[in-house]
């Protein structure tokens, strides 16, 4: 847009006989590229400032419109060159309108007062009496809310990082509200103090009130039919449509929220899907997916999490309130009319079946199956290991990531296999075995965490753990030692050696993200400390740290492997790396077979009970066939079977180039 002049008497002439009128003409300017023919009927109040209007629209049916304004009136604006504002049923107040834009058929729009468009807004996140409130703002990752909402025993912590997002909150806090380029806003109703990043397309809103829509180029903005959104922050590459209602909400890059989908004081963060179901006091973490019209989530913490048909949660005990709280870790999965009373402790990659009241805490077994047995959970340990639906969740996640926006605020780490499952599976294997120390050997069923296990499930949890176990340090070693060629094990001793010392101890999983606990504990003091100048320079932290994973990753394999030989690199043998490589391909090839025969499950008769309705056996295999296509032609199948060939092949392939290294 260029420099700005007066009207000209002619203008304001022309403008008057095409139905315009203002309360004071002088304090209208334009561009010298304005032209006067293309505004008609339009009232003008305030301060007002026009570009140039050469730009024509082409729309939905053959229908065209050249841009200008029309029927509307507006106070206080900035209009961008190539704009489109018709029909406007009250007025647009106080807003500058960014360049090619398009408003039609709204309401209102107006900024009412100085408004930091929903930032700062608290979210009672987890629990719905408060006490873990969470301000959103537009740059609020999963990482920065975890630690908000969860340390609460850090109250520096918790002070300081309150007062970054206030910094950023006042930064961005204005009397203008700001519709960014190539916006289109139509068919909407009432919009007060909502700012509207690039490319964001608002079509059918019944409401928008106090938030921002992060659109912009690379990952533009959808909002739909009959959405009401109130104190919201609506990020990068989102859909929120066909009568979503959402209220004190942050919706993270690339969520989906439609279909009738309610949600209160909820933060979803990438990836997230809700459609007919409702949310209330939850943190749902990346990839929390939830389709179902009876389906509730309620005051707990999620991500990667599969919710089923009539999925529920209750946080009150009918005591104090409901000031209950639950956690369900990463990859978990709950099937249709799955319960838990909060408060309960879930931990990674588990099956909820059932219901379960007893307050179960499940996090050092990992990869279970808790299901509802005579008005008790039972727990098969490491049972999710052998499903080729966990599998199929790892494969998928990657690939349904909708994220274009090239600044991403999540940093998500997708590993099924990392120190954060492991850890958790050594841990799981030191108190089975401590279980069946203490009860017995021939015991036939053990009491964990109120849980009960099965002798028999307790042994077969305990061999799945270690094979896991196998499979990832294996898999840590093959990488470590790839491609390089080696003259003699002082070589190898050295390529073995960690880059840094970070990784050893305990890791984290803060929502999406996996890391060493010393890490994320140097970034908290950071915090404490006040050496973050902005929201900006914390999330770069996050950013550095995921971008290390693997470095770290190896410094805490190593440290496990040396464990697990009882050597130090200086050490270690080439027969004790065979040794390795031989029990990761018996372990890789184990859990395969074991995968296969799972995947098999899918082809048996019983499956097929439905198919072909009007005839005999013959007919029902080939209408399934048709359908669901032939066992060993399925693309999974074939994948796991070429898997079973390539891991054989990389573990022979290493083995042959170091087996006569001396």
């Amino acid at each position: 847009m260029g420099k700005y002049r007066k009207l000209t008497a002619p203008e304001i002439e022309t403008l008057r006989s095409q139905g315009c009128n203002a309360d004071d003409w002088d304090n209208i300017q334009v561009t010298n590229s304005f032209d006067a023919t293309r505004v008609r009927f339009t009232i003008f109040t305030g301060q007002i400032r026009m570009g140039a209007f050469d730009k024509t629209y082409n729309l939905e049916g053959g229908i065209s419109r050249h841009s200008g304004i029309t029927n509307a009136t507006l106070h206080n604006c900035v209009v961008g060159d190539n704009v489109y504002i018709g029909r406007v049923g009250n007025y647009i107040a106080n807003y500058e309108i960014g360049d090619d834009s398009y408003i039609e058929n709204v309401d209102m729009m107006t900024v009412t007062e100085k408004s930091s468009f929903g930032n700062g807004t608290m979210v009672a996140a987890l629990n719905e009496g408060g006490g873990r409130e969470v301000p959103i703002f537009d740059l609020l990752s999963a990482h920065t809310a975890y630690m908000m909402a969860l340390y609460r025993h850090r109250p520096e912590l918790t002070h300081n990082l309150q007062e970054l997002a206030a910094k950023y909150t006042e930064s961005i806090s204005s009397d203008m509200g700001h519709i960014g380029h190539s916006v289109m806003i139509r068919n909407c109703g009432k919009i007060v103090n909502v700012k509207f990043g690039d490319c964001t397309e608002a079509d059918g809103c019944a409401e928008l009130l106090n938030g921002s829509v992060n659109g912009n180029q690379y990952a533009p903005v959808k909002l739909g039919t009959h959405v009401m959104a109130r104190n919201f922050i609506i990020s990068s590459g989102s859909e929120i449509t066909e009568g979503a209602m959402i209220d004190r909400c942050f919706v993270g890059q690339a969520c989906q929220i439609g279909k009738q989908y309610s949600a209160t004081d909820t933060l979803f963060f990438s990836n997230c899907q809700g459609f007919h179901g409702e949310a209330a006091s939850v943190f749902a973490g990346p990839f929390t997916v939830t389709h179902h019209k009876s389906s509730l989530l309620i005051a707990g913490m999620f991500s990667f999490l599969n919710a089923g048909s009539g999925s529920n949660q209750s946080n009150h005990m009918y005591k104090l309130g409901p000031i209950h709280q639950g956690v369900v870790e990463r990859g978990s999965k709950t099937t249709s009319d799955s319960y838990v009373l909060w408060p309960a402790k879930v931990g990674a990659f588990t099956l909820i079946m059932g219901r379960h009241t007893t307050h179960p805490d499940t996090t050092d077994l990992p990869f279970s199956y808790m299901i509802e047995n005579s008005n008790e959970t039972l727990l098969v340990p490491a049972a999710n290991l052998r499903s080729v639906g966990t599998i199929r969740d790892a494969q998928k996640w990657p690939k349904r990531d909708r994220r274009t926006d090239p600044d991403k605020l999540d940093q998500i780490n997708f590993n099924l296999l990392s120190p954060y499952t492991i850890q958790k599976m050594m841990n799981g294997i030191e108190a089975l075995e401590s279980l069946k120390k203490l009860s017995g050997e021939e015991c036939d069923r053990y009491y964990y965490h109120n849980t009960r296990i099965k002798r028999t499930s307790l042994i077969k949890g305990v061999k799945l753990y270690d094979t896991a176990i196998c499979k990832f340090l294996g898999n840590s070693i093959i990488k470590r030692l790839e491609i390089t060629k080696f003259k003699n094990i002082q070589e190898i001793r050295e390529r073995l050696k960690p880059d840094v010392q970070d990784g050893l101890g305990e890791w984290l999983d803060i929502s999406g993200l996996i890391a060493p606990k010393h890490c994320v504990e140097d970034i908290i003091k950071k915090v404490e400390n006040k050496q973050y100048a902005s929201v900006k320079d914390l999330n770069n932290d996050f950013i550095n740290l995921h971008k290390n994973y693997y470095t770290l990753e190896w410094t805490w394999a190593i440290d496990k492997i040396q464990k697990r030989l009882n050597k130090t690199i200086d050490e270690i043998t080439v027969e004790d790396i065979i040794k390795l490589v031989e029990d990761w391909k018996t372990a890789v090839i184990s859990l395969d077979k074991t995968l296969y025969e799972d995947a098999k499950k899918e082809f048996t008769l019983t499956v097929q009970t439905g198919f072909g309705v009007d005839g005999g056996d013959l007919r029902r295999q080939k209408d399934f066939e048709n359908v669901r296509g032939a066992f060993d032609e399925n693309p999974f199948v074939i994948e796991v079977q070429k898997h079973i060939a390539a891991k054989e092949a990389l573990g022979n392939e290493l083995i042959d180039r170091i087996k006569n290294i001396k």
